[in-house]
């Protein structure tokens, strides 16, 4: 059975209820992980609010150090953290490690963020009063993350947290949870308070009841739209501040004008990397005429035939399981309800070869895909490519913007001004100009649009800094003689 980290140290839990951590390579159960009880989430909560208490007073100098420690630490360790990754999400060891990177990106970030807490300041803005800002901690943050990324997310959520001066409880995914241990770990080992952060795992109930408590300032959230929605309605009913991320259909639009070449290769990892697993992954490519489709799948579709499924443990494996049988069933029947509804099966990855044991399945790939299909409108989250034909630009742009997800977007293309106009109109959070997969660096801020973000603020970044921190403002006068009396609304 897997531990809790609680107040600096892994514990046993005391639950009867608990959850199986399966290999989706093998298809085999590997740990237990126990569902938090009432107690074990009092209990973490208050070593959260007593680490709080302490941390928020240090000098942000303090708190710098710790997230170099902590980076260095987890440069040091991230052979291990991919592995705990790939071993326990599916992802190949190079994309596992890839995404460690990523989640290292914030950290880095984290560092210098001390920077993006000052304030302004303003001198006599009347007659000996000053005015200024201070930004200080919210208290205890809650941050619940999704299978998909079980080492960026959370890197992406509490060290921004952490450097704000508050206190994080990490609630990870239950189907790939070891990570999120390991991770805990590094930030101890670099010199963390106890009770600085606490993983505690769990389902629903745990997270109802951290994201009800009135202990806890702040929700992050990175799962489904049907979960988001709940967690941010639920939290902010409670009086949370909260960032709930949800699903994803992302387009990439591919003009007449494009490289045909580029634009295949990078279509073809980022709708099939990670077995399309990715919120930012690319689902949809729209075409504008019929020559441009005809010529991309003669690009496209003898690649994603070849592609080789495995395990991901050597250099030429790329595509890897799913992560859970129930993944790899809700796929198989996309991919039927695909071609039911009349779309043209080029590529069907329920025929590909791949290991018998595990969650695994091939590549597959539809053409003359609509945009009132089952398969074109909801998240298949698997490795399913839809083609959409659209006559001309204004259609193509007309139909990414109409779709329910706004979270990324691409457009391939050589001509500036389409380009320019794209970025411009198109209603998403995320836009890739001739880049695929248009996840912003860590000193910029990741989110979407419509339904695939609930909140006014993204993840890292900027965003991130005033997600976790809060602005207080102060006016102040150090007066030479008494105050007169006055019943009017001061003024300067």
């Amino acid at each position: 059975m897997l531990p809790h980290h609680i107040n600096g140290q892994r514990v046993s839990s005391q639950s009867t209820t608990h959850g199986a951590v399966y290999n989706p390579a093998t298809g085999e159960i590997i740990h237990q992980v126990p569902f938090a009880t009432s107690i074990e989430i009092e209990t973490a909560i208050e070593a959260a609010e007593k680490a709080h208490q302490q941390w928020s007073l240090t000098s942000l100098a303090e708190r710098a150090r710790l997230m170099f420690a902590f980076k260095a630490l987890l440069e040091k360790n991230i052979g291990a953290l991919a592995a705990l990754v790939s071993l326990e999400h599916g992802k190949t060891h190079a994309d596992a490690k890839a995404s460690v990177q990523r989640g290292l990106d914030v950290v880095e970030f984290a560092c210098g963020a001390p920077h993006l807490l000052k304030s302004t300041y303003s001198e006599r803005v009347g007659r000996d009063v000053d005015c200024y800002g201070l930004r200080q901690s919210l208290g205890i943050c809650v941050g619940i993350t999704p299978f998909n990324f079980p080492a960026m997310i959370p890197l992406w959520m509490y060290p921004l947290a952490l450097i704000c001066g508050n206190a994080f409880i990490h609630k990870p995914s239950e189907k790939d949870p070891s990570t999120a241990l390991l991770l805990a770990d590094l930030l101890y080992e670099a010199g963390a308070p106890k009770g600085l952060l606490n993983v505690i795992h769990g389902d629903k109930t745990v997270v109802d009841a951290l994201i009800s408590h009135p202990k806890v300032k702040a929700v992050s959230f990175v799962g489904s739209t049907a979960v988001a929605e709940h967690i941010y309605q639920t939290a902010t009913r409670h009086d949370k501040r909260v960032q709930a991320f949800g699903g994803a259909k992302n387009h990439c639009l591919v003009m007449n004008d494009a490289d045909l070449d580029d634009a295949a290769n990078a279509i073809l990892g980022a709708a099939y990397g990670s077995c399309g697993q990715r919120c930012m992954a690319i689902p949809v490519v729209v075409t504008v005429s019929d020559k441009t489709a005809d010529a991309l799948i003669q690009h496209l579709a003898p690649a994603v035939q070849s592609l080789i499924i495995g395990a991901g443990d050597d250099d030429k494996t790329v595509l890897s399981p799913l992560n859970t049988a129930e993944s790899l069933t809700r796929v198989q029947k996309y991919v039927e309800i695909g071609v039911e509804e009349g779309a043209k099966l080029i590529v069907d990855g329920r025929k590909a070869t791949h290991p018998k044991q595990g969650f695994f399945i091939g590549a597959s790939l539809f053409d003359a895909v609509t945009p009132d299909m089952k398969i074109y409108q909801d998240e298949i989250f698997g490795p399913v490519l839809c083609i959409l034909r659209a006559p001309d630009y204004e259609t193509a742009l007309s139909w990414i913007n109409n779709h329910p997800y706004g979270n990324g977007t691409a457009i391939f293309t050589q001509n500036g001004e389409i380009a320019h106009d794209f970025a411009a109109r198109v209603q998403i959070g995320m836009v890739g100009i001739n880049v695929p997969i248009p996840v912003p660096v860590g000193y910029h801020t990741f989110g979407g649009w419509k339904r695939s973000a609930f909140g006014d603020l993204g993840l890292h970044g900027p965003d991130g800094i005033q997600f976790y921190s809060r602005l207080k403002t102060i006016t102040s006068r150090w007066p030479k003689g008494r105050n007169a009396n006055s019943f009017t609304l001061p003024t300067h």
